[in-house]
């Protein structure tokens, strides 16, 4: 299977993930259809069907369109239906989708967010859960939420590739930068990420492995972790909390 990034809309990711085998190609979220029309047209693909994450309109803006244009059918979680585009199918976290994809409960940015793990591929579509060096905001979930979505994803193979809804790399790493991460791996990351934007190149993928230095969410249960939230001796939930609140007050 290939999986292609698609810039949309200021700083949304779109993925094609294209099956050879058979031709079919799953798009995941639709946040705007230009850009999703002309990968397709220019990979040769044509699109089978369309998986949502959760409802902001950045994320199922451009449902209509492209299944005017491409007869793609919808899926999407049944508990959150009456806020999503019209479904075809509607699934439930557990649930196995065409193409491999292992449905996952992952509340916190909505209270109906789920993501979608491909084993096989070791990539994990978290749109505004897990992030790059971050996680979404809280718009309706709590941290206590957030905190069990980021640890059932924590469970998951070290290489899973996690690719997010956003780029917000840059502007996560600085802020992650405060919160006691891995040195060298900050140092690196901090060299790399004007190369990426130079190049025009993404900056999601990054594993699970190389997030747990870096990303405070997944580092809540350390000691030094919670000295810099200033809640020392807190549990790693307080610290979640305590970081996420930081965050959106910074």
């Amino acid at each position: 299977m290939t999986i292609e990034i698609v810039r949309c809309l200021q700083d949304n990711y779109a993925y094609l993930v294209h099956d050879p085998a058979t031709g079919e190609t799953t798009l995941i979220d639709a946040p705007e259809a230009a850009p999703i029309l002309a990968a397709l047209n220019r990979l040769g693909w044509s699109l089978s069907r369309i998986y949502i994450t959760h409802h902001h309109n950045d994320h199922i803006g451009a449902v209509p369109e492209l299944v005017e244009k491409t007869g793609a059918k919808v899926y999407g979680a049944e508990a959150d239906a009456p806020r999503l585009p019209p479904l075809d199918h509607a699934f439930a976290p557990g649930d196995t989708l065409p193409g491999g994809a292992e449905v996952l409960h992952a509340p916190g940015h909505t209270i109906g967010h789920v993501a979608f793990h491909y084993p096989d591929r070791a990539a994990l579509f978290s749109a505004d859960s897990l992030m790059t060096h971050g996680c979404g905001r809280l718009f309706e979930g709590t941290p206590d939420q957030m905190f069990d979505t980021i640890e059932r994803f924590n469970q998951l193979p070290d290489q899973t590739r996690i690719l997010s809804g956003h780029d917000y790399a840059t502007a996560n790493l600085a802020f992650a930068a405060k919160y006691a991460p891995d040195p060298d791996a900050l140092a690196a990351r901090q060299a790399e990420l004007p190369v990426l934007a130079e190049k025009n190149l993404p900056t999601t993928g990054t594993t699970l492995e190389s997030e747990r230095l870096l990303n405070p969410y997944l580092r809540c249960h350390l000691p030094e972790v919670a000295k810099a939230a200033g809640v020392p001796g807190g549990s790693a939930r307080d610290v979640l909390a305590a970081i996420r609140r930081q965050k959106d007050n910074a």
